[in-house]
């Protein structure tokens, strides 16, 4: 799909992208192109800009994750989001298709995530332990189908694999997810985890934006979102 067909939003101090599962946000050690390369190729091509194209990067989503991903296009927009994004100003919200049904079906977790950098990984605990992190967020079972179930997550806290790691704590896999205790991989190698939302205040206008990302097209995912009329 072509970047245009992803564009969200987009001004001269923002654009916000719905990024599939496998895209880079950034760039990281194998050399793989990344959405922001593609983001700035795009943004030439449109603006007729000559030399580089300047793109900061306030956030970053998982590689196999898809979703919402907002890019800066002036280091003053850069700063602000950057400010934001480190305080209770952005909310965000993921939806997750899971192997099994949480109980109770709504609920607010707290862990404290530590990080194997080696192993790329985190582990959420259930008391503080040495070097860890806090870590919340509020799940709730938005439908289900005959194997899986579709959750809705509220982030309140943006720690390194918080949400995989934290279901995962409580017996549940996300799809796809081989590193957190899923079953199998899907067959594009991403996972079910979708960054729907994000809200946030413009970087320069200041008025609230609120911004949703349509999920990937597959059966699974049409299922819920087709046959159980979720928008």
């Amino acid at each position: 799909m072509e970047i245009e067909d992803r564009i969200l939003y987009e001004d001269n101090h923002l654009i916000v992208v719905n990024k599939l599962c496998g895209e880079l946000s950034q760039g990281d050690e194998t050399g793989d192109e990344t959405l922001a390369d593609r983001v700035k190729a795009y943004l030439k091509e449109k603006y007729a800009k000559p030399g580089n194209v300047y793109l900061g990067i306030p956030h970053r989503l998982d590689r196999p994750t898809s979703g919402v991903m907002v890019y800066a296009r002036t280091e003053k927009a850069l700063v602000r989001l950057n400010a934001s994004f480190r305080t209770d100003d952005v909310h965000k919200t993921y939806w997750a298709i899971v192997d099994r049904k949480p109980e109770p079906e709504s609920a607010t977790l707290r862990h404290f995530i530590t990080r194997d950098s080696v192993a790329n990984k985190s582990v959420a605990h259930c008391r503080e332990v040495k070097g860890s992190k806090e870590a919340r967020l509020k799940y709730t079972l938005l439908a289900s189908s005959e194997r899986y179930h579709l959750l809705e997550i509220e982030l309140y806290t943006g720690r390194h694999h918080q949400i995989r790691a934290q279901l995962k704590a409580i017996g549940v896999h996300i799809k796809g997810d081989l590193k957190y205790g899923a079953a199998r991989s899907n067959p594009d190698g991403g996972i079910c985890l979708h960054a729907r939302s994000i809200s946030l205040t413009h970087p320069v206008r200041k008025e609230r934006l609120e911004i949703v990302a349509p999920p990937p097209h597959d059966a699974l995912w049409d299922y819920f979102t087709t046959h159980l009329a979720i928008e």
